[in-house]
């Protein structure tokens, strides 16, 4: 490919607006442009890039029996009715009508079209275990669109449906989807490490998340330093190493004015005492008008995704100003647990040791002091895991120290169990036919943030250092001295034909320009390897090869480039 015929307008300066590097990169490279919030052209550049990481993804499903389907991005909102998701799923869920005013939604998953389809189609046990996948678009109405394709609303997603006679059958298919995941990123060229991780809005017992390992990542990891226990922030585990007090010790509640004071570290300043010392609690509603409550120790961070497992529910939102007044009685600071007759109390395990702590007392501008939970809260629901781990925390499997990585979810795998088979119908014969609802599993591929997340893994100061795998060409010809020695074109010509029929696959700049524009270029969009040609170089029979991000260039005969750099890509 000449450069001068390719569409690849890079810059010099990242537009304003992009906010990590990947974003930057991408659009200096020439690789995408924003059309608006959250939505990306993608350039012929990009693109290269994308298919083949596609080409990988499809390869390893395909090796595991996958079978490719295509789905629709529009979805009727009866199947999403059927699952119960289409009230649930939130605002992330564009919802259009047609001109009849039926209702549909832009899918930004495919669990119940996939699940309508093989309710249709799948009738025997003889047809278990089967699995499909598809390589689309998907549709998430993001509130805050950032980080360029990264966190995008409109992108590119692998998303795998398996359908199983038994759990035990899922379980051994979930392993080798597993497996074939560590296969995609590693071939993809990626540091990553998979780590336990919650189930979220899709559902599902048990899943895990393929995290590429870099400083500029969202989400946190935690990591035993001895033993292979990952995961991230969210599910990271939290020992219950916490032992009740002497009930012996036990002090008579005294209720006292705090001036006015809400939070737990004003009040601990006011009394001194510290914050594990504390109780904090705080009103939470369940589908919007149950209230419950979470009672955390003072210095301790209560973690949603937690408490909404303890409950059984993702659908908890944090309770308004007015809601604390109307059912506990006081300003959101001044609460406290106990008195709420029908009201559930969900506590934290580090709560269990605390002796004669300080606590709201559910009137304005007062708390209590020496509140024990064993004798002041009787019928609590029970103690749970519901902080966010810290760095002293132990590790729940083998007590050894942990560690906490930054990383970018790239894959995320799901054992869905019966949830969308059961309520869908999803059913098939089995030996003695009779019908048997279905077990699933679900696998995606964030086909476009692997792109995103490779680049910020690979970079230095100059440009995008790619992967060999993924990189959007083998090698860049930089063609020197055209103009000015008529030998110059037919040399630049016979060398790419040589690098092509070796496989190669060539980017030639042949535009008018400085050689350090050029070099620069280069540099900029990754291309891993480079060859000038030049009326010096061929003088010398020579060309000039250079690996990119080392220091030093080579000096190759011209007659064995094409095999050397042959050899070059084979060594990878």
């Amino acid at each position: 490919m000449k450069l001068s015929k390719y569409l690849l307008p890079t810059l010099r300066e990242a537009p304003s607006d992009a906010d990590n590097v990947s974003a930057q990169l991408m659009q200096r490279a020439g690789m995408i442009r924003k059309v608006a919030s959250g939505i990306y052209d993608w350039l012929p550049l990009g693109l290269r890039v994308l298919r083949k990481v596609e080409r990988v993804v499809r390869s390893e499903m395909d090796g595991i029996g996958g079978q490719e389907v295509s789905l629709p991005v529009i979805q009727p909102k009866g199947l999403w009715e059927e699952t119960g998701r289409w009230p649930v799923y939130g605002k992330e869920l564009l919802r259009l009508k047609d001109r009849k005013e039926a209702e549909f939604c832009f899918a930004p998953t495919a669990e119940e079209v996939v699940t309508d389809l093989v309710r249709r189609e799948i009738r025997s046990w003889r047809q278990l275990p089967t699995m499909l996948y598809q390589i689309g678009l998907k549709f998430r109405d993001e509130i805050r669109p950032r980080f360029g394709v990264m966190r995008a609303r409109e992108f590119l997603m692998k998303d795998a449906y398996s359908f199983h006679a038994d759990e035990a059958d899922a379980t051994a298919y979930y392993k080798r989807i597993y497996e074939a995941y560590k296969r995609v990123f590693s071939r993809c060229g990626l540091k990553f490490k998979p780590v336990e991780a919650q189930s979220g809005a899709i559902g599902g017992s048990y899943s895990h998340e393929f995290m590429v390992l870099a400083e500029t990542g969202e989400e946190t990891i935690v990591s035993c330093t001895k033993c292979d226990y990952a995961a991230n922030i969210e599910r990271a585990e939290v020992k219950d190493q916490y032992a009740a007090p002497d009930a012996a010790k036990f002090k008579s509640l005294v209720e006292f004015d705090t001036q006015g004071k809400t939070s737990c570290a004003d009040v601990a300043a006011l009394v001194k005492r510290p914050l594990a010392d504390f109780f904090k609690t705080q009103l939470y509603m369940l589908d919007g008008k149950i209230p419950l409550l979470a009672l955390m120790r003072g210095d301790h961070q209560l973690h949603e995704a937690k408490l909404a497992a303890a409950v059984g529910s993702p659908t908890l939102y944090r309770a308004s100003e007015a809601q604390y007044q109307q059912i506990l009685g006081c300003a959101v600071g001044y609460a406290g647990p106990h008195g709420h007759p029908g009201v559930a109390v969900y506590c934290d395990f580090a709560t269990r040791t605390i002796l004669n702590g300080v606590n709201g007392a559910n009137k304005d501008n007062f708390h209590v002091d020496h509140f024990n939970i064993a004798r002041d809260l009787p019928e609590h629901k029970g103690f749970f895991d519901l902080r966010t781990v810290g760095e002293d925390d132990p590790c729940p499997r083998c007590g050894g120290a942990t560690e906490f990585f930054k990383g970018i979810e790239v894959g995320h795998t799901f054992k869905l169990g019966t949830k969308y088979s059961k309520s869908m119908k999803a059913e098939y014969l089995d030996k003695t036919q009779k019908p048997q609802v279905m077990v699933m599993g679900c696998y995606g591929i964030g086909v476009s943030r692997v792109v995103a997340a490779a680049i910020e893994q690979g970079h230095d100061k100059d440009g995008i250092v790619w992967p060999a795998e993924i990189a959007p060409f083998h090698c860049a010809i930089v063609v020197l001295d055209e103009a000015d020695d008529e030998r110059v074109r037919p040399g630049a010509d016979a060398l790419v034909r040589a690098l092509e029929a070796k496989g190669v696959e060539v980017l030639e700049d042949d535009r008018d320009g400085k050689p350090g524009v050029k070099f620069k270029d280069m540099d900029l969009i990754g291309i891993p390897h480079r060859l000038v040609i030049s009326k010096r170089t061929l003088e010398a029979g020579e060309v000039e090869y250079k690996r990119r991000g080392c220091a030093d260039a080579q000096r190759w005969k011209l007659d064995e480039a094409a095999g050397r750099m042959a050899a070059e890509l084979a060594a990878r």
